[in-house]
């Protein structure tokens, strides 16, 4: 049975309250890769998680992770400089001790909000965390991406990320997940990739639909309305023309992009929020970013780096932490909680491999294979 969220701000700062509360000193470990602003570490935080490390090469995103967990440490740089024994060696950890490994890489060239293009560079992100995750071996992983990599061409491409990551050592179970049934007030389809080592012998699995929908109005109906915006009037006129939750484009076909919509209050967001693309319901604005930070599940004390068009596109690109909070919450409980304590990898990892290939041991066989 789905439950209801009557006081959707309130819902909010309580799970706000939960990232701000000391966590148990066994809680579940996590390295969060492509981290952005902090949405998916927001969740794992609120879930009780203890994260070790986070890392992406957006230098603004990460201004704005650093204010809201100034005590984490944190890499910006490009994942295909990050090694494994770098991420061991920072964290003080071993092969298969880390019991999450976290990653949403960036998702453009399979959105069907672009050009799709198979051969999209950025496409190849996920090999570079399929690199991580073999070397690092954790107890579980979690990858999100769009909806867009399972439709047309781009289904070819979703086959083979399944497969690497398969062959990384892993049983994966892949599902599309709507973000409005998990306390987010936007309906959002995302693909979200589960996998759990295969000498655990646990089966992965993904929590089910959790509460009713939230609607735009319980999420920023209470906000003070403001002043409208200096806008043209051709961009008022389209405005006050636009029905609730329809696109300005079939208003006038020269106003706005296919995204740009006037938000319906009585139903959850249906579009990513991003700069000069969702429009207030109620008055001629766009939404402000305490607006867009409500609908993306950003409780109001979450701080932003950086000028008001990047905050949103920030909130746009990022994982909703009440999202993420369901999933990993649903990972604990049937999932972690059940591995028994010390429980490593038992397989070799390519790290391990190159080291014993490597290794004086190595050095040593060959020497003698020599004589």
């Amino acid at each position: 049975m789905l439950v209801r969220i009557d006081d959707y701000p309130a819902h909010l700062n309580a799970c706000w309250q939960e990232h701000l509360a000391s966590h148990n000193q066994n809680a579940p470990t996590v390295i969060s890769t492509f981290a952005g602003c902090g949405g998916s570490s927001l969740g794992y935080s609120m879930a009780g998680f203890h994260e070790l490390l986070a890392t992406d090469w957006n230098e603004p995103a990460m201004q704005t992770f650093h204010l809201n967990f100034p005590g984490m440490p944190l890499l910006c740089r490009d994942i295909a400089k990050l090694s494994v024994d770098d991420l061991l060696r920072r964290t003080d950890l071993q092969p298969g001790e880390l019991d999450v490994l976290d990653g949403s890489p960036p998702c453009q060239g399979f959105s069907t909000a672009g050009k799709r293009e198979l051969d999209d560079p950025r496409n190849n992100l996920f090999r570079q965390y399929v690199r991580l995750l073999t070397g690092l071996q954790p107890k579980i992983f979690v990858m999100e991406n769009v909806a867009g990599m399972v439709k047309g061409l781009m289904r070819l491409a979703f086959v083979e990320i399944l497969r690497q990551l398969k062959a990384a050592g892993y049983q994966v179970s892949a599902r599309l997940m709507d973000t409005m049934y998990f306390g987010v007030p936007q309906s959002r389809d995302r693909m979200i990739f589960i996998g759990v080592r295969n000498d655990l012998g646990i089966m992965p699995s993904h929590p089910k639909a959790q509460t009713v929908p939230v609607t735009v109005r319980q999420a920023i109906g209470m906000l003070p309305l403001g002043m409208p915006g200096n806008h043209e009037p051709q961009i008022i006129k389209a405005w006050s023309m636009t029905k609730p939750g329809q696109s300005s484009r079939k208003v006038c076909k020269y106003v706005g992009s296919f995204q740009s919509i006037r938000l319906d209050p009585e139903k959850p967001s249906c579009v990513q929020i991003k700069a000069h693309l969702n429009w207030h319901y109620a008055i001629c604005r766009h939404v402000t970013i305490q607006e867009a930070a409500r609908i993306g599940s950003f409780p109001d004390q979450f701080r932003w780096a950086g000028e008001k068009g990047r905050a949103k596109d920030q909130i746009g690109n990022s994982v909703p932490p009440l999202f993420m909070r369901a999933i990993v919450l649903h990972l604990r409980q049937n999932i972690l909680d059940k591995i028994k304590p010390g429980q490593k990898a038992t397989r070799e990892t390519t790290c391990a491999k190159k080291e014993k290939a490597s290794g004086p041991a190595a050095r040593k066989a060959g020497r003698k294979a020599g004589k």
